[in-house]
């Protein structure tokens, strides 16, 4: 029984990476990763040029990107990542930065509260796409309307060495969080940020 628990929900993170199931929604939601004094990682850099593409498709209205700091930052990883999207062009008061939460969960419950308080409820959840089933588990259970659009790009997608290990740990991730409601333990990030 165990084995088809796995089993299944490995299959479900392969299979909702490979579909990008965006729809017209209130907002696009850019799960943050690791900045460098304002500068995103290679890794967020490319969840941040998806967003973009989708924003200028028309998708929604606004880019919403999350993620806390670390004690010391002078940037969240929300803040790094809006004035990326400026810097390129995208209007500033169609990008909102939402600088709470240390992990996935924590920051989408800040966008989830963010959400009520601007008066929209439906996303188009970006991240990598081994990240997407979680992430979109979670949005959803914080109260938002969310569908996933996985970055096609960057790091996290080019050797099939990566995406099998990337696959591994989330697996793991989406097990423990359904069954506790709770991010993994914080040592289990890496440059990807917001991995719990």
């Amino acid at each position: 029984m165990g084995a088809l628990v796995v089993g299944g929900t490995a299959f479900r993170v392969w299979q909702v990476a490979r579909v990008d199931d965006r729809q017209p929604a209130d907002a696009i939601v850019v799960l943050g990763a690791a900045q460098y004094d304002g500068d995103p990682s290679s890794i967020f850099a490319a969840r941040l040029r998806h967003a973009e593409a989708l924003y200028e498709a028309g998708v929604a209205p606004r880019i919403v990107t999350a993620g806390g700091g670390q004690p010391g930052d002078a940037y969240t990883e929300a803040e790094a990542g809006r004035r990326y999207l400026v810097e390129r062009g995208v209007p500033a008061a169609a990008v909102v930065a939402v600088g709470e939460g240390s992990d996935t969960l924590g920051s989408l419950q800040a966008v989830a509260a963010r959400a009520v308080r601007d008066g929209w409820d439906s996303t188009v959840m970006v991240s990598d796409p081994w990240h997407s089933l979680r992430a979109r588990t979670m949005a959803r259970d914080a109260g938002l309307d969310a569908w996933t659009s996985p970055t096609r790009s960057g790091p996290v997608v080019q050797t099939r060495e990566t995406q099998a290990r990337y696959i591994v740990r989330e697996t793991a991730a989406t097990l423990f969080y359904r069954l506790t409601h709770a991010s993994v333990d914080p040592s289990y990030a890496d440059e990807t940020g917001g991995v719990g």
